[in-house]
């Protein structure tokens, strides 16, 4: 299957060069402009990815990425000039999947594109993971504890099948970022630590006192089957 690939930026002779090189690669590629036409493109393409530059006039790529999770749980990376950490880690909070740094080389975003695709398409090796009371079904992306629809975050629902994969077992913090982020895992502990918060205050009944996703002292978390 060729996968579909949205890219926006604002500068058309970029958003042309990285059309056209994406082409010969052999994927699909719709464009996008400006923010509010990369949403009428998303609507109207379903993309599997999309490649989205922060800095644009109106309707920036941090709005339009939180609008995009919104929607899909389409993977998302971004495309920018800045490297500070603290971009880095509000991408991370938007559920962004990889942060490339203008400039960059054709070759080398291709390379983050494949990587990003493998990972997401792999969820759905396995239909339904189980840890517990909780069922999280790779295909529908929906997790479930009984018959209670977890209203998860794209973000939160990946941190929670990547524990659920191994239930039982103790994962470290490495093996978790690179799971739910990839690429885009520069000094994030703080991010994967915001998100067991936020996971725990969906699936826990005391959050304050975990009992299904713990933690492991000086190593990671584990989901309790």
């Amino acid at each position: 299957m060729t996968n579909k690939v949205l890219v926006v930026d604002d500068d058309k002779t970029l958003l042309r060069f990285i059309s056209e090189y994406l082409e010969k690669e052999g994927f699909q590629v719709a464009i996008a402009d400006r923010g509010q036409k990369a949403l009428r493109q998303f609507y109207k393409q379903r993309p599997e990815i999309v490649l989205l530059d922060v800095m644009m006039p109106g309707m920036d790529g941090w709005e339009v990425c939180a609008r995009l999770k919104e929607l899909a749980d389409v993977p998302v990376i971004l495309l920018t000039a800045k490297t500070a950490e603290a971009d880095k880690l509000r991408g991370f909070r938007l559920g962004v999947d990889d942060y490339i740094t203008k400039p960059f080389s054709m070759a080398e975003l291709v390379a983050r594109i494949q990587a990003v695709l493998a990972r997401t398409q792999s969820d759905s090796d396995d239909d339904v993971l189980f840890a517990g009371v909780i069922a999280v079904d790779m295909l529908k992306r929906e997790a479930r504890i009984e018959d209670r629809v977890l209203d998860l975050t794209p973000t939160e629902f990946r941190l929670l099948a990547a524990l659920a994969r191994r239930s039982g077992e103790a994962v470290s913090q490495d093996d978790l970022i690179a799971d739910v982020w990839g690429e885009m895992r520069v000094k994030s502990g703080s991010a994967l630590r915001r998100y067991i918060w936020l996971l725990r205050r969906k699936i826990e009944p005391d959050p304050e006192n975990p009992t299904r996703l713990v933690t492991v002292r000086g190593y990671g978390y584990r989901l309790e089957t």
